[in-house]
């Protein structure tokens, strides 16, 4: 498999970076037409694209060797998994646990498997980020990082208890 998505998804990222400098600060208004499709080709959305180049130019949590993994594995398993086809489904924020629901006692937890489930399937609500502010410092102090935490979750599809041991596992706890 070729790698050369990756050169254009960091053009497409830089130019997003550009464009958010000049004041087109939205995922309608960040992108040409011809970066939405290069986008949609490899699994990922304008939306979800500008909040991850929005949150690095406000919080600078990040770097783009963190979206380029966060990508790379939700690429890997929309050609591979779902064959190329988005699932057309939009998971209602509602139905995401809450953010003070525990597993093990651990809070955000139960809610960040399931925005990496809905991140891998491409099914973000646009009102919400695989990588948020929450999620960020959550993985943090856990010792993970946000592509870490995806590829556990992709390995472990829907075992609930093997993504716990593995946080639990890296997080010393």
């Amino acid at each position: 498999m070729s790698d050369d998505w990756k050169s254009e998804f960091q053009n497409v990222w830089h130019r997003g970076i550009a464009a958010w400098k000049t004041g087109r600060n939205s995922a309608k208004t960040m992108f040409d037409a011809k970066d939405t499709a290069f986008l949609a080709g490899i699994g990922c959305t304008a939306q979800e694209l500008f909040d991850f180049v929005d949150d690095f130019l406000d919080y600078g949590d990040f770097d783009f060797e963190t979206v380029l993994g966060v990508t790379a594995i939700r690429r890997e398993y929309f050609l591979n998994m779902m064959h190329g086809k988005p699932s057309g489904r939009v998971v209602p924020m509602e139905e995401l646990p809450a953010k003070s629901a525990t597993v093990d006692g651990i809070a955000w937890l139960p809610r960040l498997i399931a925005k990496a489930r809905i991140k891998l399937r491409g099914e973000m609500n646009p009102d919400l980020m695989y990588g948020c502010a929450g999620d960020r410092p959550f993985l943090h102090e856990r010792g993970m990082t946000l592509p870490q935490f995806l590829q556990v979750v992709r390995e472990n599809g829907d075992d609930d208890r093997a993504i716990v041991e593995a946080v639990k596992k890296v997080s010393g706890a």
